[in-house]
């Protein structure tokens, strides 16, 4: 199976990462799993099971923004795929890159942090608008 060229874990993700896994000591592994099979289906054999959605609304053309709701993670048996556990990553198809951005359990909020989303794809551009116009 066809793997991607490039998976970065930006800091913000490492932290809710280090967080979790204390209570889910199987995360680490059930998201390299994730990873090369959910991941791969999706974008590279385009097999949709309904458990990546893009996120709307952003304002963000470039990269692509996806959740990941079907997420299965062995820690929480009996869940499957419906453990409450979500993947939030940017998608860079030229390059071949999936850039991981925020991983949380439902339980302990209800959706993604739009703000860090906007905050590191969005910026960048008023960033240079800014140094443009000073």
């Amino acid at each position: 199976m066809n793997r991607f060229r490039t998976v970065v874990e930006h800091d913000k993700f490492k932290k809710d990462l280090k967080k979790l896994r204390k209570r889910y000591k199987t995360l680490e592994e059930d998201l390299a799993t994730f990873i090369k099979a959910q991941l791969c289906l999706f974008h590279k054999e385009k097999i949709d099971n309904k458990g990546i959605v893009r996120i709307p609304g952003l304002g963000i053309e470039s990269p692509s923004i996806y959740k990941a709701t079907k997420f299965a993670c062995r820690a929480l048996k009996g869940t499957g795929s419906r453990s409450g556990i979500r993947v939030v990553y940017a998608y860079f198809e030229e390059e071949d890159k999936i850039e991981l951005v925020e991983i949380y359990f439902t339980g302990d909020k209800k959706n993604e942090d739009r703000q860090r989303i906007k905050e590191l794809y969005s910026g960048k551009k008023e960033q240079e608008e800014g140094e443009v116009s000073k």
